[in-house]
């Protein structure tokens, strides 16, 4: 596994465009997908990426109905 892979709250913040505390509550929520490893959050880019997509695919299902 890549380092580059894993990604830290800032990483995940600047990503996403919000703000690291918004990052921090949905990671601890586990709304977004992370593992906390020696003190601070880590999370695999390829991770948030499936989960964006299974949300999209659902979303557009509710609009064609």
């Amino acid at each position: 596994i890549v380092a580059s892979e894993f990604m830290t709250i800032k990483d995940v913040s600047g990503y996403l465009k919000i703000k690291e505390q918004t990052v921090y509550r949905l990671v601890q929520q586990g709304k977004i997908p992370g593992l906390k490893l020696g003190g601070s959050w880590k999370v695999k880019r390829d991770h948030l990426d499936r989960m964006f997509d299974e949300i999209l695919t659902e979303k557009l299902k509710d609009i064609k109905g």
